[in-house]
């Protein structure tokens, strides 16, 4: 009886250190690891940003995951503003433990979203906001695969140096950091290339209204440039162009990238947006692996065209899934390292994050020129993607 009672307890013990054993490793490995998405939900591309990330999510799922477990995307409305954002990276951390965080549409809060996620240490991948000073302040957790501002305009600058040679222009831009960084980057080109600056116009985008652009606007009547080249978003992008055009001022317009490269630009100016060029920072065009196949499904299953924004979100989650299958833990120190040395090749174009003069832990690439012809974006530049040929205005 006793022998029994002893052969009892044994199996008990057995059994329970069976279970302490693989239980736990058999809920860990099907346990999800998740991608904290800072998000703006009222800006202009939030949809189609989500909507590519989401298409992403479910080809990296249905690939089998990361080492087996699947990605779960938890999101958190920043609202564009530096306390939102601000409180988002805190939420995520806090309530989600995220292994890494993703997003960053407005430069104007991501660069306090951003020393969060670098003070609490956790790697944040930023996929849109340009500000140049984001990948210049030395936060080690801070990694970005979109171009900074500052190498919006390249595709533009190399066009307007190779062929439209223009002697004059005007910058009209909003007052916030990506449109300040930009501007300041095409007035280093003016100066380089001796082509006259007739005007600097920044405005409020807080004020912005039609009232407020005629205004401003007025004195371009009386002194046309050849160029007059435009940072803003959707809703200014939109407003700026109908005014230009309301106001007879038949100079070359030029987008720099942000609202200008939105289907939506097209159908909101409706006959204004016909010639206007814009720097975008992706087209399906390019030679890419999966550049083409994103565009026609999300074309198919969304009935919309997408721009750069939404390729960003859409390569920036096969970024985040590289690097969590090569690292060696998912603790900072080693995604850090993993993140170090990524070298991929995705439908938004090759990532490899570099240090080159004052940025740290940036990825660089070309940047192309799109035209609006007969109610489409058509590539102009460079010439080997071309889509249409380059239409300028005559005065």
């Amino acid at each position: 009886m006793m022998a029994r009672s002893m052969l009892l307890r044994c199996l008990l013990i057995v059994f329970l250190v069976i279970g302490v054993a693989h239980g736990p490793r058999t809920t860990e490995a099907s346990e999800p690891i998740t991608i904290g998405v800072l998000h703006s939900e009222t800006y202009p591309y939030a949809a189609m940003m989500r909507n590519s990330y989401q298409m992403a999510l479910d080809t990296i799922n249905r690939d089998g995951g990361i080492k087996g477990r699947p990605l779960n995307l938890v999101f958190a409305d920043d609202r564009g503003k530096r306390e939102a954002g601000e409180n988002a990276v805190r939420q995520l951390i806090k309530q989600s433990a995220p292994v890494m965080l993703v997003g960053g549409y407005a430069s104007s809060n991501t660069v306090y979203t951003a020393r969060i996620a670098d003070k609490l240490n956790v790697p944040l991948l930023i996929t849109t906001a340009a500000d140049d000073r984001i990948t210049q302040r030395k936060w080690t957790n801070v990694y970005r695969m979109n171009p900074p501002a500052g190498e919006y305009a390249k595709g533009v600058e190399e066009l307007l140096q190779k062929h439209i040679k223009p002697t004059s222009m005007a910058i009209v831009y909003e007052n916030s950091p990506y449109g300040t960084g930009a501007a300041l980057r095409m007035m280093w080109f003016c100066r380089e290339y001796d082509i006259a600056l007739s005007k600097l116009i920044p405005y409020h985008k807080e004020r912005a209204n039609a009232a407020y652009f005629q205004d401003i606007l007025e004195p371009l009547r009386d002194d046309t440039p050849d160029v007059i080249y435009m940072v803003s978003y959707l809703n200014d992008a939109v407003l700026l162009v109908k005014t230009l055009r309301e106001r007879k001022i038949d100079s070359l317009l030029i987008g720099g990238a942000g609202g200008f490269t939105h289907q939506k630009f097209i159908s909101m100016a409706g006959d204004a947006a016909e010639g206007v060029l814009t720097a975008t920072l992706w087209t399906q065009q390019l030679p890419y692996p999966g550049a083409q196949e994103y565009y026609n499904f999300y074309q198919k299953k969304y009935s919309v065209s997408p721009d750069y924004h939404g390729a960003e979100a859409y390569a920036a989650l096969f970024v985040v899934a590289d690097v969590l299958k090569r690292a060696d833990s998912f603790r900072p120190e080693s995604i850090r390292a993993a993140l170090n040395e990524t070298n991929v090749k995705t439908a938004f174009g090759p990532v490899v994050f570099q240090q080159y003069g004052k940025f740290e832990r940036q990825n660089s690439l070309p940047t192309m020129v799109l035209q609006v012809v007969d109610e489409a974006f058509e590539v102009v530049w460079p010439e080997d993607i071309a889509t249409s040929k380059l239409t300028v205005p005559t005065p």
